[in-house]
């Protein structure tokens, strides 16, 4: 029985790279991809899949936030983070919201073949040693998407909702429901504290 393959990437070159590398394996099928989170799980509501290999920064909601959606969701679903980022914050969220490994987006064939086989068999997979990481100021670093990271640039350039809605082209209502997110995220409660908490975690 061949494994099923779903690939989560913003990138289509990623996507498609990834495509080509696993497509050589007689024992894996693509069964399909998604360039965000909300596509992602419409595909898996309707689609049979093994495991679904996710981007963690992904335009809408992160792929940690993704992971737990489909854990919950669709349990059977084995998840394997992807990522240019070797950070134990990131690979910690992921184990904790249920991913079965994590692999760094210039992984060999051979590793990532080899993680395929160890979620197949009910084990996990790392090709990063989070464990001997730095585990100071970063451990409690709160996730946030692009989109989230570029409003607050723009909130701590001054700018209002209308201006920031209309600088990069979407609604206020957008703007305001980002900015809220991220209040809660930073656990802070107007716009002074937002900025001061971001300089501290080094997101702006």
């Amino acid at each position: 029985m061949k494994h099923k393959i779903f690939i989560v990437d913003d990138h289509p070159m990623v996507i498609e790279g990834f495509k080509a590398l696993l497509s050589q394996n007689e024992n894996i099928t693509i069964v399909g991809s998604a360039e965000n989170a909300f596509q992602a799980i419409d595909f898996l509501k309707k689609n049979e899949v093994d495991i679904a290999f996710l981007d963690i920064n992904l335009p809408d909601i992160s792929g940690v936030d993704l992971c737990k959606k489909i854990k919950t969701e669709f349990p059977r679903i084995k998840c394997l983070a992807l990522s240019t980022f070797n950070d134990r914050n990131f690979v910690c969220k992921m184990i904790e919201h249920g991913a079965s490994g994590y692999l760094l987006k210039n992984s060999s064939k051979d590793e990532i073949m080899h993680a395929i086989d160890a979620v197949i068999k009910g084990n996990m997979f790392f090709n990063v040693d989070y464990q001997k990481q730095n585990t100071s100021k970063y451990d409690q670093k709160p996730f946030l998407t692009r989109r989230e990271l570029e409003i607050l640039k723009e909130i701590a350039e001054g700018l209002t909702n209308q201006q920031i809605a209309d600088k990069l082209f979407i609604s206020i209502t957008t703007v305001s429901t980002h900015r809220q997110n991220l209040m809660l995220k930073l656990e802070t409660g107007n716009t002074a504290l937002l900025i001061k908490t971001a300089l501290k975690y080094e997101l702006i």
